[in-house]
């Protein structure tokens, strides 16, 4: 069964280059080329294509955008963009909405079809630069969550741990031996070190340390 692929792209040129080679391969089939977000938003839906190469820029909206509007109504669909921009905000505001996969344009057109497919079959594809970007970028954030939680005293590690496990505060108190004030206390400084407004956030920090 061949891969069915639709085409976002204003580009005209790129959009029909990026076409034929998609038809010219065996085992794909375009069926669907869009060049702004509304047309794509009112035809992808009912099309429900196996992959979408998306462009970011477009003449109305951004593919992040449209991506962001239909992705939850395509579960089964899979976004790969296939843009000029190489930023961080727009290579992480892609993949929270929903891309599995981010090309540069420049990339041959081998490597695109290649990419096609392994999207389609549930790989992450992206170029070297993009993928450099993300691996940095949790690094990075792996060591603030690393040095956030070491300001932490060791008491409020302990009771960290233990709002982690669903303990209420007086039960924090009998359990440490301590006061419900000085239990508050302890949270408050927890919440002002690790940068966050709630108990969910702190214990997700957590989580992911």
């Amino acid at each position: 069964m061949k891969i069915n692929v639709a085409i976002v792209e204003d580009e005209k040129h790129y959009n029909n280059a990026l076409k034929k080679i998609i038809d010219y391969d065996a085992d794909l089939h375009c069926v669907g080329q869009f060049y702004n977000g509304n047309e794509a938003i009112v035809n992808l839906v009912e099309l429900k294509p196996d992959v979408i190469l998306m462009d970011i820029k477009l003449p109305d909206m951004s593919g992040i955008e449209v991506m962001s509007k239909i992705k939850p109504l395509m579960e089964e669909s899979h976004f790969m963009m296939c843009t000029s921009f190489e930023d961080d905000d727009h290579i992480y505001d892609s993949l929270k909405f929903g891309a599995a996969g981010y090309l540069i344009k420049g990339e041959s057109m081998d490597r695109i079809i290649t990419s096609i497919k392994d999207v389609s079959r549930g790989g992450a594809p992206m170029s070297f630069g993009v993928a450099k970007r993300v691996l940095n970028y949790f690094r990075e954030e792996k060591s603030v969550i690393n040095s956030h939680l070491n300001d932490l005293s060791k008491t409020e590690h302990e009771v960290l741990e233990l709002l982690a496990q669903g303990l209420l505060y007086k039960e924090i108190a009998d359990r440490k031996d301590i006061t419900i004030d000085t239990v508050k206390k302890h949270v408050g400084n927890i919440y002002r070190k690790l940068h966050v407004n709630n108990k969910v956030e702190a214990i997700n920090i957590l989580k992911k340390h």
